[in-house]
């Protein structure tokens, strides 16, 4: 495959990211996590560098379950102008992946939600693919390797700033969404910003 368009999920196909802030802020008060901006910080990383990072031990479980009561609760809600964009890709011959930090039980409720979706994509990373998360580029490197491609003929999408800079670390062009954080705070982490998935004229 000569060339793909690797996807972040949440905030970018997906609109979860206010959601996931709140429950993320409420654990975090909950718990006496010490950092106001903890849910912010911890956007793209694995929930179990979460709980290692932020909470002792003895809680991890509790909050494993609340999580899971949370998603299984949870409507996800496509962004306008994915499915359009997938079928240009596929169109022009880009390959497509979605590399995530959510868990393959996610995913299963997001197809349920969703079935057509995951059939536009030829290769999918969650959390259990990787052993670092974002920022680190692992993710981004197993996907283009999976496609056949290399990172630098690749392009990487995500709104997160530590999506961004596994994004950059791969070697892959990079394009920037402005779903989760101001636009200007973007431009010198991309090659190129974008207000949602919906205006990427790029292909």
């Amino acid at each position: 495959m000569k060339s793909a368009v690797l996807f972040d999920l949440d905030g970018v196909l997906i609109d979860t990211e206010g959601i996931y802030s709140g429950f993320w802020g409420g654990m975090g008060k909950k718990y006496s996590v010490p950092f106001p901006d903890f849910a912010q910080r911890i956007k793209g990383t694995t929930l179990v560098q979460i709980l290692d990072g932020y909470f002792p031990q003895e809680h991890h479980e509790e909050i494993r379950r609340e999580l899971k009561d949370f998603e299984d609760n949870m409507r996800y809600v496509v962004f306008d102008g994915v499915e359009r964009l997938l079928d240009r890709l596929k169109a022009k011959g880009f390959g497509t992946a979605i590399v995530t930090s959510s868990s393959p039980l996610k995913l299963a409720r997001l197809w349920m939600q969703h079935p057509w979706l995951k059939d536009k994509f030829d290769v999918i990373v969650s959390d259990t693919d990787v052993q670092r998360s974002k920022p680190d580029p692992q993710g981004y490197i197993l996907a283009a390797e999976r496609l056949g491609c290399a990172p630098e003929d690749c392009y990487v999408v995500e709104d997160s700033y530590n999506g961004l800079l596994a994004g950059r670390r791969s070697g892959a062009k990079v394009i920037a969404l402005a779903t989760t954080n101001p636009a200007d705070t973007l431009i010198d982490k991309a090659d190129r910003v974008f207000p949602s998935i919906a205006d990427i004229d790029l292909f």
